[in-house]
């Protein structure tokens, strides 16, 4: 999907805000019980986020009920800060007790954003994990890999896959974090493909249309790095370097 635009309807309510440099892509799900951001970002990426949720979709800070992290790290979390004393924020437990226990090592903090506040979350959440919201229902699968505390968000009525940093189009690899597993990715992605996913939405780059085949060769990417035998394999790390 090639488009200049900064927000992309990709469903009835459902919403790409794309990030900017190395700050990921959030999601907006406006709920007919409450309103869902899945990741809001690099701290220095805020303003532009919040200019476009309030031109392009008329909604404030204060509108956003629940924030959803897909991990620990920095550029996905830095802007929850404006939103945690009007929302929750929800992490996979991994994730949450980063977090809140300020590990810069984990959370990538040392590679440096705007700032280094203090995080809250919320909600500690478990695999299986669902929200409710009325006209639409995410389940939360926990996808150990990139971090241990990395979560994909599943909307169950259209079948379509959040992924964070887990899952990217075309199978290109994240960077395997310090919390992070080959072996741990692997069978995430094996548990991945026995849904019905018809629509990636990644933390970074592009959506994809064609997940079976993207899983697959995520697969063949990761084995073929961990076993040292591809020179060539593609490996993306949306790591900022200060």
């Amino acid at each position: 999907m090639a488009d200049n635009k900064q927000v992309i309807e990709l469903y009835p309510n459902i919403f790409w805000l794309k990030g900017e440099e190395t700050g990921s892509h959030s999601y907006l799900i406006k709920g007919k019980y409450k309103n869902v951001l899945i990741d809001s970002g690099l701290d220095r990426n805020y303003v532009r986020l919040q200019h476009n949720m309030f031109e392009d979709l008329g909604l404030k800070v204060r509108d956003i009920d629940i924030i959803i992290n897909t991990h620990e790290h920095f550029d996905h979390i830095g802007a929850n800060r404006y939103f945690q004393e009007f929302g929750l924020i929800a992490a996979h437990r991994l994730a949450a007790n980063k977090i809140v226990e300020e590990d810069r090592y984990v959370t990538m903090y040392t590679s440096g954003d705007l700032n280094r506040p203090s995080l809250k979350v919320h909600l500690w959440l478990e695999d299986r994990f669902r929200f409710d919201l009325g006209n639409y229902r995410l389940e939360v699968i926990h996808t150990p890999g990139h971090t241990s505390g990395s979560i994909c968000i599943y909307e169950i009525t259209q079948k379509i896959l959040f992924t964070g940093d887990t899952l990217f189009a075309g199978g290109t690899l994240s960077y395997i974090a310090e919390s992070g597993s080959f072996g741990d990715y692997i069978n995430s992605i094996n548990l991945l493909e026995t849904r019905k996913i018809k629509a990636l939405y990644p933390g970074h780059g592009m959506v994809s249309k064609t997940p079976e085949e993207d899983m697959k060769k995520a697969i063949l990417n990761a084995k073929a790095l961990l076993r040292d035998e591809n020179e060539d394999v593609e490996i993306t790390c949306f790591r900022e370097v200060s």
